[in-house]
Order: structure tokens, then sequence, then C-alpha cells
């Protein structure tokens, strides 16, 4: 059954219900904030207010705060990494570079201590010498030979001998116009004679097919060597000045099936780190001239006038 018009209820439901205009709260509202405002400014009603709400929201400041100090405390932590790891890979470089110069440091002491045991060598020698460096060593692997920066335009002569501060490294076999070929006493083919300086008898020593070390050859199997005497140069080959060390008898070796010992002797002078040398003019050049024999021939008589020719 239709209801009629007139008896509907045309009230609006409570939730649509409206109150106040618009404009009658905004200035309510904006009344309330002025009020508010000059209340708090002129006569701090509002402080102990204040201070509630500040005291109980304080807690849940902190508590909601805790993600963002976490998330700030990680990149914080990710950047202080990755300026730890850069500071520490700067360090490692920085202490390769104060290595490399600490090496280069040590390296000139030795080279300058050298350079001093030479320069006082070279006023006890009484024969005539010129310092040089080893360029490079001969690139023959069946020889030992070394390259000095010193050749026939700075006077150097075949078969100068050449030294160091611990003694004698070898001789002059070629000479070029600015470098020279040195042959070591650890060659194969060298040869140098030498004196005991323990019981004065004289020997030469000969480099070995290996190249690292001599042997005194040709001594009696009862020979007085022992091991430990020391070499030196006898000056007798016009070659060598005498004095100067050679080797020092390392191994000394008595077969009963033979009738020469087999003497191994090591290097005064190691020949593998030597840069600064000496090279020595040979006391052959030295020496005086030899006098020359006058040979004249008889002067024949004059012919005499009227004899036959």
């Amino acid at each position: 059954m239709a209801t009629p018009l007139g008896t509907l209820d045309r009230t609006p439901p409570p939730f649509f219900r409206q109150g106040p205009s618009a404009l009658t709260k905004l200035t309510f509202c904006s009344a309330l904030a002025i009020f508010l405002m000059v209340a708090d400014t002129r006569f701090k009603i509002t402080r102990p207010l204040r201070v509630v709400v500040a005291t109980v929201l304080h807690p849940i400041e902190r508590s909601l705060r805790v993600p963002v100090d976490a998330w700030n405390g990680a990149g914080d932590y990710v950047m202080g990494l990755h300026r730890a790891l850069a500071n520490e890979s700067a360090a490692r470089a920085e202490l390769a570079r104060q290595a490399e110069r600490a090496s280069r440091v040590e390296q000139l002491q030795a080279e300058n201590k050298r350079l001093r045991a030479l320069l006082e060598l070279r006023p006890a020698l009484t024969v005539r010498s010129q310092p040089a460096e080893v360029l490079y060593d001969a690139p023959d692997p069946f020889s030992r030979k070394a390259i000095i920066d010193r050749g026939a335009t700075q006077g150097i002569a075949l078969g100068s001998p050449v030294i160091n501060e611990a003694g004698v490294l070898g001789q002059v076999t070629r000479v070029y116009p600015l470098s020279s070929e040195v042959t070591l006493l650890t060659d194969k083919d060298a040869a140098i004679p030498v004196l005991n300086t323990r019981t004065q008898a004289r020997s030469a020593a000969f480099g070995t097919t290996t190249g690292s070390g001599l042997e005194l050859r040709f001594m009696a199997n009862n020979a007085d060597v022992q091991v430990g005497d020391l070499l030196h140069t006898s000056g007798v080959d016009g070659v060598y000045p005498p004095g100067l060390a050679v080797a020092r008898v390392s191994a000394v070796d008595r077969k009963a099936d033979s009738g020469f010992a087999q003497i191994g002797l090591v290097p005064a002078a190691p020949p593998d780190a030597v840069r600064h040398v000496l090279v020595l003019e040979p006391l052959g050049l030295q020496m005086p001239p030899k006098p020359e024999a006058a040979l004249e021939e008889p002067k024949r008589p004059a012919p005499k006038k009227g004899a036959r020719k």
C-alpha cells in the first residue's frame, strides 16, 4: 500500500545533520587561535600544558626516531667503511713508496761504501788506475765476462787488471772505443798466478767450467795447502801488481789414486754483485823500455887514391 506523500519524514539522518555553518566555524576557530596566542604570549597559560604534552610525547618521539637513527647510522657506517678502506689503500701505497725509497737509500749507502773503499784503495796502489762502471754481463752463457764503460778513448789497454775493494775481478780481454770486455777470474779460460800468503808458495789459479769458483791445478798431492789459506797475486807475470787478494782455499781433496790434489777456491771478490771497479794499468806498460843493442855495421876503410875498385 502506498504511503501518502504528506506522511514522509523529511528530516536528514544523524550522519548528514549539519551544525553551524562553515563561516561560523572559521570565525570561532580564528578567534580561539588568536586568543590562545595572545594568552600564551602575555599570560603564559599554555606553558604547563606544553610541558605536559612534551613530556608525554618524548618517549614516543624517541621510539619513532629509532628507525631514522638506525638508517643514518648504517649510512655513516658504510661511508666510514669506504673512507677507512680508501685510507688503508692510500697508506699501503705510501708504505710501498717509503719502502722503495728506503731500499734505494740502502742501495746508495752500500754504493757509497764501495766507492769510499775504492777511493781508499786507489792511493794505496803504486800503479796508475781509473774508475769504471760495470754496464752489463756478456750475453754468452758459456763464459763469465762483463762489459765496463771505459775503452780505448779513455786509455784502457788490453790485458789491464780489473779489481774492486775486495780483490781481483778479472782482466780486460777486448777493448772497444767506448767500452771494454772483462774476462772474470771464474771464467773457464781465465788463469792468474797466485802466492799463498801462509807458505809463500807460488802457483796458478784457474777458472772452472761451472763458472762459480776457481781451482788450483797441478798441485802435488802432498802440497802444503790448507782450507782457509789466502791467495794473493804474486806479480811475476808482469800484469797484476803483487799483493792483491785473489781467492781463499775452500776445499782440499787429496786422492790416493792421483798424483795431484783437487783444491777448490772461493773468489775474494764475488763478481755477481759488482758495479764499480778500478782498471789498473798493466805492470808491463810501466816498466822502462829495454835498451836495444846498437847493431852498427863495421866501417870500411876509405879506398886509397889510385887503388883499383
